[in-house]
């Protein structure tokens, strides 16, 4: 019953869904393609030989998924892959990443009506599928199930607020999650959230991302960047969220240091404009770096660019992570770590609870209350590079600690495949 009412809802929105597509076309024009395949209707099909589906839905689980990519190409040779997402960027992300691989497909996932799931699985008739980290779908998971399919939720993560949100429907969830073949969680504390929901045969696997290596194109590019610079401070705010920026511009003017080049990289591209506004309606100087290098006159580096934020990363002295300020639920600071670059972040890490805690506990990280404790922090670190090479070790030696979770997500994904 709690299906056939999600169901009606759907169906329900139908228009508002094309509305949104529109909407969100007008600063990303790719959103404007392959839209048969948010219904579920394909191209030729991909031929006799077997497949594995793995979906992401955009860039951070994308990027997350690159390691568990290679091993399941590597352990499965006689099989293709198909990567879906749901974003423009994410598909861009996995083309970057997989490039032209010959074994690889890519599609959107549709939407989660019950037609759309079923052409999909009949077009594509995966032998497996690996959802990344709270990829639930009711429709997508009764259809799975009606065709025998095995589903793993991989480097799967649920926070209180999530599990809470879910809690409220469980008549709708918890049958979804109980048709999982296996569950591979990152940390205990997520194990336990998704087991109350009812997901079964969860086994603790750790987290993909510390398993991505910053690849080492990006690492020279960083490396060229700082000789360029020489040796003016750079304070990077990386995959910022609406109403940071401000928070964030408000802090250099307050540090009053002319020297400081504050490289500012908002988390999605179509706010990239917007935030260039913001910087020149409060009379800072801005530099893109779609156009090259800041001069000595910037205050402000947009990093207006995709699949750089290594290269940025080993560029600055240190960095705010975003999605933190705000009650957002933070992002991904592990590839800061892993590059060595001191980390701050706000008080609003939900959705990487685990990661940022114990970033914090090693010493890779520290953790403010507010854009003013950060002002202060942030003058702190800069006035102490010793401090800071001490935490970029602590990051280097952090991530290395928490590596190996493809290995074991490998193995509980190849056991639910047989």
């Amino acid at each position: 019953m709690a299906r056939m009412l999600y169901c009606l809802l759907l169906y329900l929105a139908a228009p508002l869904v094309w509305l949104r597509l529109l909407w969100r076309s007008r600063r990303q024009p790719e959103y404007r393609q392959h839209l048969g395949e948010r219904w579920g209707f394909f191209g030729q099909p991909p031929g006799p030989e077997p497949l594995i589906w793995l979906h992401a839905v955009s860039v951070g689980e994308t990027r997350a998924a690159q390691p568990l990519i290679q091993a399941l190409l590597q352990a499965w040779p006689g099989h293709r892959l198909l990567l879906t997402c749901m974003t423009p960027t994410g598909r861009a992300a996995g083309t970057e990443l997989l490039g032209d691989d010959p074994r690889v497909l890519q599609a959107y996932l549709p939407y989660d009506y019950p037609g759309a799931m079923a052409r999909f699985l009949d077009h594509f008739r995966p032998r497996l599928g690996v959802l990344m980290e709270t990829e639930i779908w009711p429709n997508l998971m009764a259809a799975a199930a009606r065709r025998q399919l095995p589903v793993v939720l991989a480097n799967a993560r649920l926070s209180r607020r999530s599990a809470r949100g879910y809690a409220r429907i469980a008549a709708l969830v918890r049958p979804a999650l109980e048709r999982l073949a296996a569950v591979a969680a990152q940390s205990e504390a997520d194990a336990n959230r998704l087991a109350l929901l009812g997901a079964p045969r969860i086994s603790i696997c750790g987290n993909l991302k510390f398993d991505v290596s910053p690849a080492p194109a990006a690492l020279a590019l960083g490396e060229t960047w700082r000789a360029a610079l020489g040796s003016r401070p750079v304070w990077l705010a990386a995959s910022t969220r609406e109403g940071e920026e401000v928070l964030l511009l408000e802090v250099l003017e307050r540090l009053q240091r002319p020297e400081l080049l504050l490289v500012l990289v908002p988390r999605h591209p179509q706010r990239f404009e917007a935030v260039a506004r913001l910087v020149q309606e409060r009379g800072l100087t801005l530099a893109y770096r779609s156009q090259g290098l800041p001069g000595a006159e910037h205050q402000v580096w947009l990093g207006d660019s995709m699949g750089e934020m290594a290269a940025y990363y080993r560029l600055a002295d240190l960095a705010f992570v975003g999605g933190s300020l705000l009650p957002l639920g933070g992002q991904n600071l592990i590839e800061a770590a892993a590059c060595g670059c001191p980390v701050l972040t706000g008080p609003h890490t939900f959705n990487f609870a685990q990661a940022s805690a114990d970033a914090v506990a090693a010493g890779a990280a520290r953790q403010v209350a507010d854009a003013g404790e950060l002002e202060t922090v942030l003058g702190e670190l800069l006035d102490a590079p010793a401090k800071r090479v001490a935490m970029g070790q602590a990051g280097r030696d952090f991530a290395a600690a928490h590596r190996g979770a493809t290995a074991r997500t490998l193995a509980l994904i190849t056991s639910a495949g047989r």
